[in-house]
Protein backbone atom coordinates (compact mmCIF):
# COMPACT_ATOMS: atom_id res chain seq x y z
CA UNK A 1 0.00 0.00 0.00
CA UNK A 2 1.41 3.25 -1.00
CA UNK A 3 2.34 5.84 1.74
CA UNK A 4 0.25 8.57 2.60
CA UNK A 5 1.41 12.27 1.12
CA UNK A 6 1.59 13.28 5.06
CA UNK A 7 3.77 10.12 6.55
CA UNK A 8 6.92 9.42 6.06
CA UNK A 9 8.02 5.95 5.58
CA UNK A 10 8.25 4.79 9.06
CA UNK A 11 4.68 5.65 9.65
CA UNK A 12 4.76 8.86 11.62
CA UNK A 13 3.20 12.18 10.52
CA UNK A 14 4.86 14.99 8.89
CA UNK A 15 5.52 17.70 11.39
CA UNK A 16 5.32 20.26 8.95
CA UNK A 17 1.65 22.47 9.42
CA UNK A 18 -0.13 22.59 5.73
CA UNK A 19 -1.19 26.11 4.82
CA UNK A 20 -5.16 25.41 5.71
CA UNK A 21 -4.57 24.68 8.91
CA UNK A 22 -2.18 27.97 9.22
CA UNK A 23 -4.47 30.00 7.62
CA UNK A 24 -7.42 28.98 9.96
CA UNK A 25 -5.57 29.63 13.28
CA UNK A 26 -4.28 33.10 11.95
CA UNK A 27 -7.83 33.82 11.59
CA UNK A 28 -8.79 32.63 14.60
CA UNK A 29 -6.44 34.90 16.27
CA UNK A 30 -7.82 37.89 14.07
CA UNK A 31 -11.24 37.32 15.54
CA UNK A 32 -10.58 36.55 19.53
CA UNK A 33 -8.12 39.47 19.77
CA UNK A 34 -10.93 42.36 19.57
CA UNK A 35 -13.23 40.26 21.85
CA UNK A 36 -9.89 40.48 24.23
CA UNK A 37 -9.68 43.98 24.26
CA UNK A 38 -13.38 45.05 24.10
CA UNK A 39 -13.59 42.46 27.33
CA UNK A 40 -10.33 44.05 29.07
CA UNK A 41 -11.95 47.49 28.42
CA UNK A 42 -15.23 46.92 29.46
CA UNK A 43 -14.28 45.48 33.08
CA UNK A 44 -11.57 47.40 33.82
CA UNK A 45 -11.70 47.83 37.60
CA UNK A 46 -13.88 46.13 39.86
CA UNK A 47 -16.82 47.57 38.46
CA UNK A 48 -17.37 47.53 34.71
CA UNK A 49 -17.46 50.37 32.27
CA UNK A 50 -20.79 51.73 31.50
CA UNK A 51 -22.17 51.37 35.31
CA UNK A 52 -24.45 53.90 36.68
CA UNK A 53 -26.62 53.85 39.69
CA UNK A 54 -29.45 56.68 39.81
CA UNK A 55 -27.67 57.73 36.91
CA UNK A 56 -24.38 58.24 38.75
CA UNK A 57 -21.61 57.18 36.53
CA UNK A 58 -19.47 54.35 38.50
CA UNK A 59 -17.99 52.28 36.29
CA UNK A 60 -14.09 51.82 35.07
CA UNK A 61 -12.97 52.08 39.01
CA UNK A 62 -11.79 50.01 41.83
CA UNK A 63 -14.68 49.77 45.00
CA UNK A 64 -13.00 51.94 46.77
CA UNK A 65 -13.34 54.92 43.96
CA UNK A 66 -16.71 53.78 42.68
CA UNK A 67 -18.13 54.40 46.38
CA UNK A 68 -16.64 57.43 46.58
CA UNK A 69 -18.02 58.53 43.28
CA UNK A 70 -21.39 56.86 44.07
CA UNK A 71 -21.38 59.19 47.87
CA UNK A 72 -20.75 62.48 45.63
CA UNK A 73 -23.45 61.71 43.48
CA UNK A 74 -26.17 60.73 46.10
CA UNK A 75 -25.02 64.20 48.05
CA UNK A 76 -26.08 65.72 45.07
CA UNK A 77 -29.32 64.44 45.18
CA UNK A 78 -29.71 64.98 48.43
CA UNK A 79 -32.98 67.17 48.14
CA UNK A 80 -34.59 64.02 46.58
CA UNK A 81 -33.56 61.11 48.84
CA UNK A 82 -34.45 63.28 51.72
CA UNK A 83 -37.84 64.17 50.44
CA UNK A 84 -41.22 62.66 52.22
CA UNK A 85 -42.20 59.68 50.11
CA UNK A 86 -46.23 59.01 49.67
CA UNK A 87 -47.42 55.64 51.41
CA UNK A 88 -51.02 54.47 50.62
CA UNK A 89 -52.16 51.47 53.27
CA UNK A 90 -54.24 49.09 52.96
CA UNK A 91 -57.61 48.58 51.38
CA UNK A 92 -59.03 51.70 51.73
CA UNK A 93 -55.98 53.15 50.31
CA UNK A 94 -55.45 56.06 53.64
CA UNK A 95 -52.50 58.28 52.15
CA UNK A 96 -49.69 59.00 54.83
CA UNK A 97 -45.83 60.35 54.38
CA UNK A 98 -43.08 58.74 55.58
CA UNK A 99 -39.73 61.04 56.41
CA UNK A 100 -36.89 58.30 55.02
CA UNK A 101 -34.29 59.64 58.03
CA UNK A 102 -36.51 58.90 60.53
CA UNK A 103 -37.31 55.32 59.27
CA UNK A 104 -33.41 54.44 58.33
CA UNK A 105 -34.56 54.75 54.45
CA UNK A 106 -31.33 55.27 52.06
CA UNK A 107 -28.98 53.52 50.05
CA UNK A 108 -26.33 51.15 51.13
CA UNK A 109 -23.28 52.91 48.92
CA UNK A 110 -21.04 49.72 50.00
CA UNK A 111 -23.45 46.91 49.40
CA UNK A 112 -24.37 48.73 46.46
CA UNK A 113 -21.12 48.71 44.90
CA UNK A 114 -20.78 44.70 45.48
CA UNK A 115 -23.82 44.13 43.34
CA UNK A 116 -22.85 46.45 40.59
CA UNK A 117 -18.87 44.60 40.62
CA UNK A 118 -20.95 41.22 39.70
CA UNK A 119 -20.70 41.76 36.08
CA UNK A 120 -22.28 39.62 33.65
CA UNK A 121 -23.11 42.45 31.19
CA UNK A 122 -21.99 41.53 27.00
CA UNK A 123 -18.83 43.44 27.22
CA UNK A 124 -19.57 44.81 23.60
CA UNK A 125 -22.94 46.72 25.43
CA UNK A 126 -20.74 48.01 27.82
CA UNK A 127 -18.41 49.32 25.19
CA UNK A 128 -21.09 50.79 23.13
CA UNK A 129 -23.99 51.15 25.83
CA UNK A 130 -23.99 51.42 29.73
CA UNK A 131 -25.48 49.38 32.33
CA UNK A 132 -28.08 50.45 35.06
CA UNK A 133 -27.51 48.73 38.59
CA UNK A 134 -30.74 49.51 41.04
CA UNK A 135 -29.51 50.71 44.33
CA UNK A 136 -29.50 48.23 47.57
CA UNK A 137 -31.92 50.02 50.23
CA UNK A 138 -31.63 50.20 53.90
CA UNK A 139 -35.12 50.63 56.29
CA UNK A 140 -34.99 49.81 59.64
CA UNK A 141 -38.38 47.91 59.78
CA UNK A 142 -39.12 48.27 63.02
CA UNK A 143 -38.96 51.85 63.29
CA UNK A 144 -40.89 51.90 60.43
CA UNK A 145 -43.32 49.99 61.60
CA UNK A 146 -44.15 52.11 64.59
CA UNK A 147 -44.37 55.23 62.10
CA UNK A 148 -46.95 53.64 59.82
CA UNK A 149 -49.42 52.10 62.99
CA UNK A 150 -50.24 55.51 63.60
CA UNK A 151 -51.89 56.07 60.06
CA UNK A 152 -53.34 52.65 59.89
CA UNK A 153 -56.51 53.58 61.26
CA UNK A 154 -59.86 51.53 60.96
CA UNK A 155 -58.60 49.30 58.92
CA UNK A 156 -56.50 47.59 61.41
CA UNK A 157 -57.51 45.01 63.86
CA UNK A 158 -55.83 44.30 66.60
CA UNK A 159 -55.13 40.98 67.23
CA UNK A 160 -55.89 39.78 71.22
CA UNK A 161 -52.08 38.58 72.53
CA UNK A 162 -52.36 35.51 74.78
CA UNK A 163 -51.53 34.68 78.44
CA UNK A 164 -52.30 32.94 81.09
CA UNK A 165 -52.56 35.10 84.13
CA UNK A 166 -53.41 34.45 88.10
CA UNK A 167 -55.96 35.52 90.07
CA UNK A 168 -54.27 34.67 93.46
CA UNK A 169 -53.42 31.03 92.52
CA UNK A 170 -56.29 30.57 90.34
CA UNK A 171 -54.64 30.30 86.45
CA UNK A 172 -56.86 32.06 83.91
CA UNK A 173 -56.33 31.80 80.10
CA UNK A 174 -56.75 34.54 77.75
CA UNK A 175 -57.36 32.84 74.27
CA UNK A 176 -55.86 34.62 71.10
CA UNK A 177 -57.36 35.88 68.29
CA UNK A 178 -56.42 37.17 64.63
CA UNK A 179 -56.02 40.55 63.79
CA UNK A 180 -55.53 42.61 60.26
CA UNK A 181 -52.26 44.89 60.59
CA UNK A 182 -48.80 45.55 59.23
CA UNK A 183 -46.31 42.97 58.60
CA UNK A 184 -43.09 44.52 59.40
CA UNK A 185 -41.13 42.87 56.68
CA UNK A 186 -43.40 43.07 54.12
CA UNK A 187 -44.11 47.31 54.55
CA UNK A 188 -40.02 47.02 54.58
CA UNK A 189 -40.16 45.61 51.47
CA UNK A 190 -42.84 47.49 50.27
CA UNK A 191 -40.70 50.72 50.61
CA UNK A 192 -37.66 49.20 49.43
CA UNK A 193 -38.62 48.22 46.27
CA UNK A 194 -41.10 51.88 45.61
CA UNK A 195 -39.05 54.32 47.44
CA UNK A 196 -37.93 55.99 44.00
CA UNK A 197 -40.42 54.73 42.00
CA UNK A 198 -41.85 58.12 41.40
CA UNK A 199 -45.51 56.95 42.79
CA UNK A 200 -47.06 56.06 46.16
CA UNK A 201 -45.55 52.82 47.73
CA UNK A 202 -48.72 50.78 48.48
CA UNK A 203 -48.33 48.85 51.68
CA UNK A 204 -50.58 45.77 52.23
CA UNK A 205 -52.45 45.17 55.28
CA UNK A 206 -52.44 41.37 56.15
CA UNK A 207 -54.02 39.00 58.41
CA UNK A 208 -51.51 38.56 61.76
CA UNK A 209 -51.60 35.56 63.75
CA UNK A 210 -50.58 35.35 67.16
CA UNK A 211 -47.45 32.64 67.16
CA UNK A 212 -49.41 31.27 70.34
CA UNK A 213 -52.36 29.25 69.14
CA UNK A 214 -55.48 28.03 70.97
CA UNK A 215 -54.25 24.82 71.45
CA UNK A 216 -51.40 26.02 72.63
CA UNK A 217 -52.69 28.51 75.45
CA UNK A 218 -54.47 25.55 76.60
CA UNK A 219 -51.72 22.90 77.14
CA UNK A 220 -50.14 25.65 78.57
CA UNK A 221 -52.85 25.85 81.45
CA UNK A 222 -53.25 22.27 81.79
CA UNK A 223 -49.54 21.54 82.17
CA UNK A 224 -47.38 24.38 83.75
CA UNK A 225 -49.79 26.70 85.01
CA UNK A 226 -52.47 24.86 86.99
CA UNK A 227 -49.70 22.55 88.38
CA UNK A 228 -47.39 25.04 89.42
CA UNK A 229 -49.80 26.59 91.69
CA UNK A 230 -50.55 23.08 93.02
CA UNK A 231 -48.33 22.83 95.74
CA UNK A 232 -44.98 24.73 97.35
CA UNK A 233 -41.38 24.40 96.07
CA UNK A 234 -39.16 23.13 98.45
CA UNK A 235 -35.20 24.98 97.92
CA UNK A 236 -32.71 23.16 99.70
CA UNK A 237 -29.19 24.88 100.32
CA UNK A 238 -26.37 24.28 102.62
CA UNK A 239 -27.66 26.97 104.70
CA UNK A 240 -31.18 25.47 105.21
CA UNK A 241 -34.08 25.23 103.43
CA UNK A 242 -37.22 27.28 102.30
CA UNK A 243 -40.12 26.65 100.62
CA UNK A 244 -41.46 28.84 97.89
CA UNK A 245 -45.47 28.64 98.13
CA UNK A 246 -48.11 28.68 95.78
CA UNK A 247 -48.72 32.63 96.16
CA UNK A 248 -45.12 32.92 95.46
CA UNK A 249 -44.77 30.93 92.73
CA UNK A 250 -47.76 32.72 91.13
CA UNK A 251 -46.40 35.81 91.22
CA UNK A 252 -43.43 35.32 89.62
CA UNK A 253 -44.15 32.79 86.93
CA UNK A 254 -44.54 34.65 83.59
CA UNK A 255 -47.00 33.31 80.74
CA UNK A 256 -47.78 36.88 78.89
CA UNK A 257 -47.00 37.23 75.15
CA UNK A 258 -44.59 39.37 73.25
CA UNK A 259 -45.67 41.32 70.63
CA UNK A 260 -45.94 38.82 68.17
CA UNK A 261 -47.96 36.79 70.48
CA UNK A 262 -45.52 34.33 71.21
CA UNK A 263 -45.34 32.95 74.86
CA UNK A 264 -41.88 31.98 76.66
CA UNK A 265 -42.80 30.98 80.07
CA UNK A 266 -40.27 31.82 82.54
CA UNK A 267 -40.11 32.82 86.34
CA UNK A 268 -39.25 36.72 87.07
CA UNK A 269 -35.61 36.96 89.32
CA UNK A 270 -37.07 40.30 90.57
CA UNK A 271 -40.38 38.79 91.68
CA UNK A 272 -39.36 35.73 92.84
CA UNK A 273 -37.09 37.85 95.80
CA UNK A 274 -39.56 39.65 96.17
CA UNK A 275 -42.29 37.22 96.88
CA UNK A 276 -39.46 35.23 98.99
CA UNK A 277 -37.77 38.25 101.06
CA UNK A 278 -38.76 37.12 104.42
CA UNK A 279 -37.40 33.68 103.96
CA UNK A 280 -34.26 34.99 101.79
CA UNK A 281 -33.52 37.52 105.37
CA UNK A 282 -32.99 33.78 107.02
CA UNK A 283 -30.15 32.40 105.13
CA UNK A 284 -28.94 35.15 103.37
CA UNK A 285 -25.66 37.69 104.76
CA UNK A 286 -26.24 41.38 103.34
CA UNK A 287 -22.54 42.96 101.87
CA UNK A 288 -21.47 45.82 104.14
CA UNK A 289 -20.54 48.43 102.36
CA UNK A 290 -17.11 50.30 102.96
CA UNK A 291 -17.43 53.64 105.09
CA UNK A 292 -15.31 56.68 105.87
CA UNK A 293 -15.17 57.46 110.00
CA UNK A 294 -13.61 60.62 111.53
CA UNK A 295 -11.43 58.95 114.32
CA UNK A 296 -9.46 61.53 116.22
CA UNK A 297 -10.67 64.25 113.56
CA UNK A 298 -9.66 62.36 110.72
CA UNK A 299 -11.23 59.92 108.36
CA UNK A 300 -10.25 56.71 108.10
CA UNK A 301 -11.60 54.38 105.71
CA UNK A 302 -13.76 51.21 107.03
CA UNK A 303 -13.63 48.75 104.39
CA UNK A 304 -16.74 46.65 102.99
CA UNK A 305 -17.55 43.18 103.33
CA UNK A 306 -19.04 40.67 100.70
CA UNK A 307 -22.06 39.11 101.60
CA UNK A 308 -23.90 35.39 100.55
CA UNK A 309 -26.69 35.44 98.57
CA UNK A 310 -29.32 32.90 97.18
CA UNK A 311 -28.98 32.35 93.32
CA UNK A 312 -32.17 33.34 92.51
CA UNK A 313 -31.03 33.40 88.53
CA UNK A 314 -30.31 29.86 88.68
CA UNK A 315 -33.26 29.19 90.89
CA UNK A 316 -35.71 30.83 88.52
CA UNK A 317 -34.55 28.63 85.99
CA UNK A 318 -34.84 25.49 88.00
CA UNK A 319 -38.29 26.16 88.79
CA UNK A 320 -39.27 25.86 85.75
CA UNK A 321 -38.08 22.25 85.44
CA UNK A 322 -40.74 21.33 88.28
CA UNK A 323 -43.68 23.10 88.01
CA UNK A 324 -45.22 20.99 86.02
CA UNK A 325 -45.23 18.01 88.41
CA UNK A 326 -47.79 18.37 91.40
CA UNK A 327 -45.58 16.92 94.14
CA UNK A 328 -42.23 15.85 95.30
CA UNK A 329 -41.18 19.57 94.54
CA UNK A 330 -37.59 19.37 95.22
CA UNK A 331 -34.91 22.21 94.20
CA UNK A 332 -31.61 22.70 94.86
CA UNK A 333 -29.84 26.45 95.99
CA UNK A 334 -26.28 27.95 95.84
CA UNK A 335 -25.11 31.13 96.84
CA UNK A 336 -23.57 33.56 95.02
CA UNK A 337 -21.31 35.94 96.78
CA UNK A 338 -23.12 39.90 97.24
CA UNK A 339 -20.42 42.60 96.72
CA UNK A 340 -21.09 45.66 98.32
CA UNK A 341 -22.50 48.32 96.18
CA UNK A 342 -19.68 51.02 97.72
CA UNK A 343 -16.12 49.36 98.16
CA UNK A 344 -13.05 50.39 99.75
CA UNK A 345 -11.20 51.03 96.60
CA UNK A 346 -13.72 53.08 95.73
CA UNK A 347 -13.68 55.07 98.65
CA UNK A 348 -9.99 55.35 98.32
CA UNK A 349 -10.09 56.77 95.02
CA UNK A 350 -12.73 59.25 96.25
CA UNK A 351 -10.33 61.75 97.93
CA UNK A 352 -11.90 62.21 101.17
CA UNK A 353 -8.88 63.65 102.98
CA UNK A 354 -10.05 66.36 105.31
CA UNK A 355 -12.31 68.80 106.29
CA UNK A 356 -13.66 70.93 104.15
CA UNK A 357 -16.69 72.91 105.86
CA UNK A 358 -18.58 72.70 109.27
CA UNK A 359 -21.58 74.14 110.78
CA UNK A 360 -23.17 73.98 114.34
CA UNK A 361 -26.36 75.36 115.48
CA UNK A 362 -27.59 75.30 119.11
CA UNK A 363 -30.51 74.35 120.93
CA UNK A 364 -32.77 74.08 124.20
CA UNK A 365 -33.94 71.59 126.38
CA UNK A 366 -30.75 68.76 126.47
CA UNK A 367 -31.00 65.37 125.14
CA UNK A 368 -34.12 64.12 127.15
CA UNK A 369 -36.19 67.15 125.23
CA UNK A 370 -38.43 65.63 122.34
CA UNK A 371 -37.12 67.80 119.84
CA UNK A 372 -33.68 67.38 120.39
CA UNK A 373 -34.12 63.69 120.18
CA UNK A 374 -35.17 64.43 116.80
CA UNK A 375 -32.31 66.12 115.84
CA UNK A 376 -29.98 63.19 117.25
CA UNK A 377 -32.12 60.89 115.29
CA UNK A 378 -32.05 62.48 112.08
CA UNK A 379 -27.89 63.13 112.13
CA UNK A 380 -27.71 59.33 113.34
CA UNK A 381 -29.31 58.54 109.92
CA UNK A 382 -27.54 61.08 107.96
CA UNK A 383 -23.50 60.46 109.45
CA UNK A 384 -21.61 58.76 107.22
CA UNK A 385 -23.19 59.62 103.88
CA UNK A 386 -20.88 59.64 100.66
CA UNK A 387 -22.40 61.64 98.38
CA UNK A 388 -19.82 60.67 94.97
CA UNK A 389 -18.62 63.55 92.47
CA UNK A 390 -21.67 64.75 90.57
CA UNK A 391 -24.30 63.52 92.52
CA UNK A 392 -27.25 64.64 94.29
CA UNK A 393 -28.01 64.01 97.71
CA UNK A 394 -31.35 64.82 98.71
CA UNK A 395 -32.45 64.38 102.50
CA UNK A 396 -35.60 63.03 102.21
CA UNK A 397 -34.50 59.83 100.05
CA UNK A 398 -31.81 60.01 102.39
CA UNK A 399 -34.10 59.11 105.09
CA UNK A 400 -37.42 58.49 104.03
CA UNK A 401 -40.39 59.71 106.23
CA UNK A 402 -39.55 60.46 109.61
CA UNK A 403 -41.91 59.09 111.74
CA UNK A 404 -42.81 57.43 115.16
CA UNK A 405 -42.15 54.21 113.44
CA UNK A 406 -39.00 55.39 112.81
CA UNK A 407 -38.18 56.64 115.83
CA UNK A 408 -38.75 60.65 115.82
CA UNK A 409 -41.47 62.09 118.61
CA UNK A 410 -43.95 64.97 118.39
CA UNK A 411 -42.03 68.08 119.09
CA UNK A 412 -42.88 71.65 117.52
CA UNK A 413 -43.66 72.14 113.87
CA UNK A 414 -44.88 74.53 111.92
CA UNK A 415 -48.17 73.70 110.38
CA UNK A 416 -50.26 76.63 108.43
CA UNK A 417 -48.13 79.58 109.76
CA UNK A 418 -48.28 78.46 113.80
CA UNK A 419 -46.22 76.08 115.88
CA UNK A 420 -48.04 73.24 116.20
CA UNK A 421 -47.13 69.62 117.86
CA UNK A 422 -46.27 67.12 115.47
CA UNK A 423 -44.13 64.20 114.90
CA UNK A 424 -40.53 64.97 113.81
CA UNK A 425 -40.24 68.72 115.29
CA UNK A 426 -36.47 69.83 115.26
CA UNK A 427 -35.50 68.23 111.96
CA UNK A 428 -35.69 71.59 110.34
CA UNK A 429 -33.05 72.74 112.72
CA UNK A 430 -30.58 69.75 111.45
CA UNK A 431 -31.51 70.63 107.71
CA UNK A 432 -30.04 74.17 108.21
CA UNK A 433 -27.19 72.88 109.84
CA UNK A 434 -26.66 70.37 107.25
CA UNK A 435 -27.44 73.31 104.28
CA UNK A 436 -24.56 75.52 105.54
CA UNK A 437 -22.67 72.82 105.44
CA UNK A 438 -22.91 72.06 102.24
CA UNK A 439 -23.05 76.26 101.37
CA UNK A 440 -19.47 76.80 103.08
CA UNK A 441 -18.30 73.78 101.21
CA UNK A 442 -19.21 75.53 98.10
CA UNK A 443 -21.38 72.92 96.72
CA UNK A 444 -24.16 73.53 94.29
CA UNK A 445 -27.80 74.29 95.96
CA UNK A 446 -30.17 72.24 94.15
CA UNK A 447 -33.32 72.67 96.85
CA UNK A 448 -33.96 74.40 99.78
CA UNK A 449 -36.75 76.79 101.02
CA UNK A 450 -36.18 78.90 104.66
CA UNK A 451 -39.04 78.92 107.67
CA UNK A 452 -41.69 81.09 106.64
CA UNK A 453 -40.59 83.27 110.09
CA UNK A 454 -37.26 84.02 110.94
CA UNK A 455 -35.64 81.99 114.41
CA UNK A 456 -32.34 83.76 115.56
CA UNK A 457 -30.97 80.56 116.22
CA UNK A 458 -30.17 80.30 112.41
CA UNK A 459 -28.04 82.71 109.94
CA UNK A 460 -30.95 84.81 108.19
CA UNK A 461 -31.59 84.08 104.48
CA UNK A 462 -29.10 81.03 104.26
CA UNK A 463 -31.71 78.48 106.13
CA UNK A 464 -33.78 75.60 105.62
CA UNK A 465 -36.63 73.84 106.30
CA UNK A 466 -37.74 70.39 105.66
CA UNK A 467 -41.90 68.41 105.58
CA UNK A 468 -41.51 64.93 104.24
CA UNK A 469 -42.39 64.37 101.16
CA UNK A 470 -43.23 67.99 99.76
CA UNK A 471 -40.18 69.88 101.14
CA UNK A 472 -37.01 68.37 100.65
CA UNK A 473 -33.13 70.06 100.95
CA UNK A 474 -31.35 68.52 97.74
CA UNK A 475 -27.61 69.83 96.83
CA UNK A 476 -25.36 68.63 94.32
CA UNK A 477 -21.51 67.49 94.60
CA UNK A 478 -19.85 69.68 91.78
CA UNK A 479 -16.62 68.67 92.77
CA UNK A 480 -14.35 65.99 91.49
CA UNK A 481 -13.91 64.92 95.19
CA UNK A 482 -15.74 62.49 97.01
CA UNK A 483 -17.65 64.04 99.92
CA UNK A 484 -18.32 62.32 103.19
CA UNK A 485 -20.86 64.07 105.50
CA UNK A 486 -19.89 63.76 108.86
CA UNK A 487 -22.61 64.61 112.28
CA UNK A 488 -21.90 65.04 115.76
CA UNK A 489 -23.89 66.35 118.84
CA UNK A 490 -23.66 67.78 122.28
CA UNK A 491 -26.39 68.38 124.47
CA UNK A 492 -26.80 71.47 123.04
CA UNK A 493 -25.56 71.73 119.58
CA UNK A 494 -25.77 69.97 115.92
CA UNK A 495 -22.53 70.04 114.18
CA UNK A 496 -22.32 69.19 110.52
CA UNK A 497 -19.01 68.37 109.02
CA UNK A 498 -18.06 68.19 105.42
CA UNK A 499 -14.96 65.99 104.15
CA UNK A 500 -13.30 65.82 101.04
CA UNK A 501 -10.43 67.98 99.12
CA UNK A 502 -10.28 70.88 99.91
CA UNK A 503 -10.77 73.28 96.56
CA UNK A 504 -11.07 76.62 97.20
CA UNK A 505 -9.40 79.63 99.75
CA UNK A 506 -13.30 80.47 101.34
CA UNK A 507 -16.31 80.94 101.47
CA UNK A 508 -17.97 83.76 102.95
CA UNK A 509 -20.97 85.06 103.24
CA UNK A 510 -22.25 89.41 103.28
CA UNK A 511 -25.28 89.96 103.80
CA UNK A 512 -27.51 93.39 103.07
CA UNK A 513 -29.56 95.29 105.64
CA UNK A 514 -32.92 94.26 105.91
CA UNK A 515 -35.94 96.13 104.27
CA UNK A 516 -39.64 96.13 104.15
CA UNK A 517 -39.77 95.12 107.66
CA UNK A 518 -43.59 94.19 108.79
CA UNK A 519 -44.99 94.08 112.64
CA UNK A 520 -46.69 91.27 114.04
CA UNK A 521 -50.28 91.20 114.37
CA UNK A 522 -51.54 89.28 117.63
CA UNK A 523 -53.96 86.07 117.16
CA UNK A 524 -56.32 84.59 120.06
CA UNK A 525 -56.60 81.05 119.79
CA UNK A 526 -57.99 78.32 121.66
CA UNK A 527 -56.22 77.57 124.76
CA UNK A 528 -55.70 73.69 124.76
CA UNK A 529 -52.49 70.84 124.67
CA UNK A 530 -52.52 72.15 120.69
CA UNK A 531 -51.74 75.85 121.30
CA UNK A 532 -48.62 77.10 121.65
CA UNK A 533 -47.83 80.42 122.27
CA UNK A 534 -45.62 83.00 121.02
CA UNK A 535 -44.09 86.56 120.88
CA UNK A 536 -44.24 87.65 117.62
CA UNK A 537 -41.44 88.10 114.70
CA UNK A 538 -40.60 90.67 112.93
CA UNK A 539 -40.80 89.97 109.40
CA UNK A 540 -38.51 91.63 106.70
CA UNK A 541 -36.81 91.06 103.01
CA UNK A 542 -33.01 90.32 103.32
CA UNK A 543 -30.10 89.57 100.54
CA UNK A 544 -27.22 86.99 101.10
CA UNK A 545 -24.26 86.59 99.13
CA UNK A 546 -22.31 83.61 99.00
CA UNK A 547 -18.13 84.49 97.80
CA UNK A 548 -16.40 82.15 96.74
CA UNK A 549 -12.09 82.56 96.65
CA UNK A 550 -9.91 80.73 94.43
CA UNK A 551 -5.91 81.07 94.22
CA UNK A 552 -6.75 84.44 96.05
CA UNK A 553 -9.57 85.47 93.46
CA UNK A 554 -13.00 86.22 93.82
CA UNK A 555 -14.64 82.76 92.05
CA UNK A 556 -18.31 83.02 92.37
CA UNK A 557 -20.50 85.39 93.99
CA UNK A 558 -23.66 84.34 94.17
CA UNK A 559 -27.05 86.00 95.58
CA UNK A 560 -29.64 84.25 97.57
CA UNK A 561 -33.02 86.44 98.55
CA UNK A 562 -35.68 85.89 100.88
CA UNK A 563 -39.12 87.43 102.58
CA UNK A 564 -39.70 86.53 105.84
CA UNK A 565 -43.32 86.81 106.91
CA UNK A 566 -44.35 88.37 110.55
CA UNK A 567 -44.63 85.93 112.77
CA UNK A 568 -47.99 86.63 115.15
CA UNK A 569 -48.25 86.91 118.70
CA UNK A 570 -50.05 84.02 119.40
CA UNK A 571 -52.07 84.09 122.57
CA UNK A 572 -53.58 80.95 123.98
CA UNK A 573 -57.69 82.21 125.18
CA UNK A 574 -57.47 85.87 126.99
CA UNK A 575 -57.89 88.58 124.89
CA UNK A 576 -57.27 90.69 122.32
CA UNK A 577 -54.21 94.07 122.88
Amino acid sequence: MAPRPDATRDGRRDRRRSPRRILAGVTALAVLAPVVVVTGYAYAGDVPRGTTVLGIEIGGRDAADAAQALRTGLARQSDRLAAPVPVRLGDNARDTRVIPGEVGLGVDVDATVRAASVGGANPFTLLFGSRAVAPVVTVDAARLDEVLREDVGEDARAMRIPAITFDGTTARAVRPRPGRGLDPQRSAQALRDGWLGGHPVLVPLVDVHPVTTADEVEQLLTELAEPAVAAPVTVTTDRGTITVPPAAIAQSLLLTADQTGRITPRVDEGKLRAALAAPLARIETPARDATVSTVAGKPKLVDGRDGQRLDTAALSRDLLAVLPERDARVVRGGFTPAAPAVTGDLLASLGIKEQVSTFTTTFTGGLSSPRSQNIVRIAEEVDGAIVRPGAVFSLNEHTGERGYAQGYKDAPVIIDGKLTPGVGGGASQFTTTLFNASYYAGLEDVEHKPHSYHFSRYPSVIESTIFYPNLDLKFRNNTPYGVLIHTSYTADSITVSMWSTKLYDSVTTEWSARRDITKPRTVILEPGPSCIATDGIDGFTQDAFRIIRQDGKQLKREKFTWTYQAEPRFICGGSQS
